[in-house]
């Protein structure tokens, strides 16, 4: 569209030299005898004409292409709220056509495409045409900018219309697949025969398992939060706070994982599938703790290590206290700790609205300083190193795995001591090392443990 503008442009040019050279061919054009159509006056009419005529174009193909498409604006690398501005010359310097695109379909006025025309210095045209969308938008709600929504292999790979959808699962985001799997695997290693690796069957079904469940969690969580997540700069871009996917399309969406979840905990005993079941009040009550409590992390580590039961019973068809309750503890005191770092990199617009997570209350705690909370990161991370000797011990693993489970209180230790806390980036990286890293360390553990018990 922006070729086609920029063409238009060009052809209202030539034609002002036209009208600029020959003013005496066009006195026909208007009553001359008073003197009211002067030369300047009629190219005054016929710019006019054009600038509605370029508008209207304009509007009709922006609606086409997002018609076509049916993605996230955001996703060709320009805000959802910012518009796209094509500047085409004219006589008295460069006149802005601002293109502000359909965030959602629909028919009520928010959500047409306005066409209006701006007057632009020459260096405003050059910055627009250059694709510079961050050096002409700004916000006044005192929120903290939308990044430009990042391109990955999903947009580069999928068809336009699964594009959506892919990134509603965070399917270009994997740490939280891992993230869920671990605990699984960590308890179908430890209930594993002395001796024995574990059940690669039922390893490879519950890996499946939590990539759809995680999918299906985030399902829910972005249904509840899509109103909050407008206003928060790191997930404005989301699928449905975005516009790209409606609700009624991610209620069908969500019950379609369901249903493909459902039949991988079919493939398990009546206890695990009884159990497994139950897991599901868990994922749809989560994104309300936002709102009710300042730990809603604690209660995401119920949730995202429920895996750590329901592994051990898919094994023995039941649940041993002594193992698995040690092993869910840690769990969920390792998700305090990697989801605690991780709420950071919003807590400033999670003040602003009123969204509570463990990361606000401990600072407000910890007297308004991030770095004076890591003492209670040291404290969770050293809860979940000694739950994961007292299951191993239950167990009945063999030394190989307390080397290991040192190598894991290692890398938490690193963790705490090296975050910055105000370092979104540094969060999330660290964040990140949990499911790439801690968790594999813990695992290799559990099935050495195993191999070398008893």
């Amino acid at each position: 569209m922006r070729r086609a503008l920029v063409a238009a442009g060009r052809q209202l040019t030539r034609c002002q030299a036209l009208v600029e050279a020959s003013p005496a061919q066009h006195r026909g054009w208007g009553s001359t005898s008073a003197g009211e159509w002067t030369t300047s006056r009629r190219l005054g009419w016929f710019r006019e004409g054009w600038g509605r005529y370029i508008s209207t174009r304009a509007r009709d193909r922006s609606l086409d292409e997002a018609s076509e498409r049916r993605r996230p604006f955001a996703s060709i690398g320009v805000e959802a709220s910012a518009p796209t501005r094509v500047c085409i010359p004219s006589i008295d310097g460069a006149r802005g056509y601002s293109v502000s695109p359909p965030t959602r379909r629909g028919g009520d006025a928010s959500d047409r495409v306005d066409v209006t025309a701006r007057e632009t210095n020459d260096d405003d045209a050059d910055r627009v045409n250059s694709g510079d969308a961050a050096s002409v938008s700004s916000r006044g709600d005192g929120f903290a900018r939308a990044p430009e929504a990042e391109r990955t292999w999903v947009d580069e790979t999928l068809p336009p219309f699964a594009v959506p959808y892919a990134k509603l699962v965070r399917l270009d985001r994997p740490a939280g697949v891992y993230l869920l799997a671990w605990p699984c695997l960590w308890s179908i290693a430890l209930a594993a025969p002395p001796g024995c690796p574990p059940d690669p069957y039922l390893s490879s079904l519950f890996c499946a398992g939590a990539f759809l469940l995680r999918g299906a969690g985030c399902t829910v969580n972005d249904l509840w939060d899509r109103d909050i997540d407008k206003l928060v700069a790191r997930t404005r871009n989301r699928p449905i706070a975005s516009g790209a996917v409606s609700p009624t399309a991610a209620l069908v969406f969500l019950a379609a994982q369901l249903g493909a979840g459902a039949g991988i905990l079919l493939q398990l005993n009546d206890f695990s599938k009884a159990l497994g079941a139950s897991s599901l009040a868990l994922v749809a009550a989560y994104p309300a703790m936002k709102r009710l409590t300042n730990w809603p992390q604690a209660f995401l580590g119920l949730t995202f290590n429920w895996g750590a039961l329901l592994g051990y019973a898919a094994v023995h068809g039941t649940l041993n206290p002594a193992v698995c309750a040690p092993l869910y503890a840690s769990g969920v005191f390792w998700t305090l700790l990697y989801d605690t770092v991780y709420a950071h990199q919003d807590k400033d617009d999670d003040k602003k609205i009123g969204v509570k997570s463990t990361a606000l209350h401990l600072q407000e705690m910890a007297g308004g300083r991030a770095e004076d909370t890591k003492k209670y990161l040291a404290a969770f991370g050293a809860a979940s190193t000694a739950g994961l000797c007292a299951a191993g011990h239950a167990a009945g693993v063999g030394p190989a795995f307390y080397l290991g489970v040192s190598a894991s209180a290692a890398h938490l230790a690193w963790q705490v001591r090296d975050v910055n806390l105000d370092d979104g980036e540094d969060c999330a990286a660290k964040f990140r090392s949990n499911g790439t890293q801690y968790g594999a360390i813990v695992f290799a553990a559990c099935v050495a443990g195993k191999l070398t018990g008893f």
